[in-house]
């Protein structure tokens, strides 16, 4: 019960930062697109499965490194990231910037507006 208190609440936060965004700062629609790139590798529904990379439900706003079941590498649990706004950013633009030695081969997206717009709608899907 614990859990799905900390995912409501991260989830709500990432909302309410999100939704204070100017209506034209987010597209949905574009973020639904971007999170494709992700989908090879993550879920983000409640009690979705781990696949290469960790289900992403009621992450945003916690800690990383938290979701049961998964094996993290040791430099990311070592990081002690929150996944708050800025980082999120960090993190979507380039990860290995971020945890120098990450498994998480993804390169990063290169557009401002992809990853205000995933983040958006990860959080509208309570990621």
């Amino acid at each position: 019960m614990k859990h799905h208190a900390l995912a409501f609440a991260a989830a709500f936060g990432a909302i309410a930062a999100v939704s204070a965004l100017p209506a034209s700062a987010q597209d949905l629609d574009n973020g639904e697109k971007v999170w494709k790139k992700c989908k090879a590798c993550h879920t983000i529904e409640e009690g979705g499965k781990n696949k290469i990379g960790p289900n992403l439900f009621g992450t945003i706003g916690g800690p990383a490194g938290q979701i049961e079941g998964f094996k993290y590498s040791k430099p990311f649990l070592e990081a002690e990231l929150t996944w708050d706004d800025e980082t999120l950013r960090a993190w979507l633009a380039d990860p290995r910037d971020v945890v120098k030695g990450t498994k998480m081969a993804f390169p990063g997206l290169k557009k401002e507006d992809d990853i205000t717009d995933v983040i958006a709608w990860m959080a509208a899907q309570g990621g």
